[in-house]
Parts: structure tokens; C-alpha cells; sequence
């Protein structure tokens, strides 16, 4: 399967074939190809491929850790003292955290180098490997540094997801689910009642709930590359789950805070009768359901609006969040009054 995504430059995304496979074919030609690797992925790809081009690996620490400026410099000096050239290629493997950074590092270096995504997580697939979105961490938020610098192709193998614990796997899903409320209600449908094992163990549903995730967000960024108000959608549930994500210093997954903020949302929605009581009540159930959590803390919601106020969907001062009226209904909200998120909010907090 392959979908193809039309931005600043034409790339593939290719589904459920080999990933050293599909990697040779795209370094033929390269002198040179940096695989940023994270650090617990490093040994799975000690047998790589029998190529001509010089292979160097780059480890990084694992997950939202890797991405600071301080493992960028590094790899800068790497790339530096290795000779890297325009004609060389970065190939990034792992998770959202490591395509996030191994993208912006090839959108730094020399004004922008080719790059491939080779995404081991569900999150990674159907959503940080795609769209050209590519960022490093500040301490004042997640993403805050990057540039939009599209990959030259995707390559999704299915075969990486069974590394995953089911903790990881049912974070990834949460961005199947985004894309099923603001899209495809299919997705909802094949997912149903099914609990996280019940899922995994199918794997046609897998690929089929996967594809589908990566022609939503495929089609969108097609149609908006650099954020502006159709691509926002795909941030359905992230305003506040980037926030949890800083909040937690990252020790939730990044699919776990939007499980949350898709939980608020759809109370938030409910009690501005923007939804119904049973769409409100599919959201919690099929979130529940794959064992993802639907509440946090309390006592953490002044940081938390503190930190809404900087995502990066704001505007100046207005706290702008994504909404929807229907399934793949989407719309926006513009500065909704304080109280009512504090009252959202408590009904998912503990």
C-alpha cells in the first residue's frame, strides 16, 4: 500500500512492506546515509542492509529526551566531522520523539538535506512521521523549535509494532482515535469495544486502522503544509495533552496526555452543547476501553491553562482549541470562558 502526500515536495508513504527492503532501494546513489537511532533501538538494527553507501549510526536517548539543542549540537559536530554533503541522506528509526528530531536535524543542516522516516511506533506512523512537521523541545514547551522540512518518503512496517508493549501500542491508538473523530468514523467502528489484546491480535485491523489514520493525515497536509487553519484539526485533544506532557515532564506518553485532553474535550463540548451525551460517552468508552487514561491530577490545572496559553495553535492571547460538532465534523473555539474549561476539567481530573 502506498499513499503519496503533496506538500513542498511529492513523498511516499509506504505501508506493511520491509523496511531494509524499501531503504535499499533509497540509497542507491547516496555516498553517505546518518541513522539517528534511539539508543534502545540501537541493537535492532545492527544487520541492517548490505549497501554501497557509508553507514554511520547516531544513537540519541530515548523519547522526548533526545530532543534538545544539546543533542542537536552533537549531532551537528557529527555530521560535520563525518563530511556530510547535500547529497547524503538522514534516515531516522524510531518513535515520534526520534523522526521529530531526526527531521529538524535535516532541516538544519546545510538549509535542508533528503530525509526518511522509518517510524517502530503507531504513534510515530500515523502521525509524527507525516506532514513534514519537525522539532526539538524548550523547556517552555514541546516543539516550540522546528521548521517544516518533509521527509523524501516514509516507510511504515508494520512488523516494528511487535516491539511495542501494550502501554505504548494503546498510546499510538490514540492518535487512530483523533482521526477517527475528526475524519473517518470507520476507524471508530473497526476499534468498537476492543480491548487493547484484542486488537493487537489482528492484524489485518491493525494495517487497516493504521492506512486509514495515514490518509487522514495525509490528506490534510496535502491540502495545508504549514499549520495554518485546516491543518489544525489534526490537533484535536493535543492543547491540553501538550500541556500534561510538560506538567508530567514527559513520563506520560505523548498518547496518553491527548487520551486526556480528548476526555476533556469531549466534556468541555458536552457542557457547550456542542455534542451529544453519546458522543461525549464514545469518546470515554473507547478510550477506556484500550486502557488509556482519562484523567489527571487536579491540582495541576493553573499550570496546565498557563501552558495552553503558549501551544502552539494560540494566537497572542487567545487560547484557541479544536472542537468538533459531529464525527469529522471539526470547528474551532476561541477563547471559551475560564471557568467552564475548570469545570471540563474536573469532571476527568482526580
Amino acid at each position: 500500500m502506498i499513499i503519496e502526500v503533496q506538500s513542498e515536495r511529492t513523498y511516499s508513504i509506504r505501508i506493511d512492506g520491509s523496511w531494509n527492503v524499501e531503504l535499499l532501494k533509497l540509497l542507491e546513489g547516496r555516498n553517505k546515509a546518518a541513522i539517528i537511532v534511539s539508543e534502545k533501538m540501537q541493537g535492532l538494527i545492527k544487520d541492517l542492509i548490505a549497501t554501497q553507501s557509508e553507514i554511520f549510526v547516531f544513537p540519541v536517548p530515548d523519547g522526548e529526551a533526545g530532543k534538545t539543542s544539546a543533542t542537536l549540537n552533537k549531532i551537528w559536530d557529527w555530521l560535520g566531522a563525518a563530511g556530510f554533503t547535500r547529497s547524503d541522506l538522514i534516515i531516522g528509526i524510531g518513535g515520534g520523539a526520534v523522526t521529530d528530531f531526526a527531521g529538524f536535524v535535516a532541516a538544519s543542516w546545510l538549509r535542508g538535506v533528503d530525509w526518511v522516516a522509518i517510524p517502530t511506533t503507531v504513534a510515530g506512523a500515523v502521525d509524527a512521521a507525516i506532514g513534514g512537521k519537525t522539532a526539538i523541545n524548550s523547556e517552555y514547551g514541546k516543539n516550540l523549535i522546528g521548521a517544516f522540512h518533509s521527509p523524501s518518503a516514509v516507510i511504515v512496517d508494520v512488523s516494528w509494532f511487535q516491539t511495542l508493549s501494550d502501554r505504548d501500542f494503546a498510546a499510538g491508538m490514540a492518535e487512530v482515535v483523533k482521526a477517527g473523530f475528526i475524519s473517518d468514523g470507520k476507524i471508530l467502528d473497526l476499534i468498537g469495544t476492543s480491548k487493547i489484546s484484542e486488537l493487537r491480535a489482528n492484524r489485518d485491523t491493525v494495517i487497516e486502522l493504521i492506512t486509514r489514520a495515514i490518509a487522514v493525515k495525509a490528506k490534510v497536509v496535502s491540502s495545508d503544509f504549514k499549520e495554518s487553519f485546516d491543518r489544525e484539526v489534526l490537533n484535536y485533544g493535543h492543547t491540553l495533552g501538550h500541556a500534561i506532557e510538560l506538567h508530567c515532564k514527559y513520563e506520560l506518553r505523548h498518547g496518553e496526555c491527548v487520551a486526556i485532553g480528548m476526555a476533556f474535550m469531549a466534556q468541555l463540548q458536552l457542557s457547550l452543547g456542542l455534542i451529544t451525551s453519546e458522543l461525549a460517552q464514545q469518546h470515554l468508552d473507547i478510550l477506556k476501553n484500550l486502557g488509556l487514561p482519562t484523567s489527571y491530577k487536579r491540582q495541576a490545572w493553573p499550570s496546565l491553562l498557563a501552558s495552553m496559553y503558549l501551544d502552539k495553535k494560540s494566537r497572542g492571547k487567545t487560547l484557541r482549541l479544536v472542537t468538533i460538532q459531529g464525527i469529522g465534523i471539526t470547528d474551532r473555539l476561541e477563547n471559551p470562558d475560564e471557568k467552564i474549561l475548570l469545570e471540563a476539567y474536573e469532571k476527568v481530573s482526580s
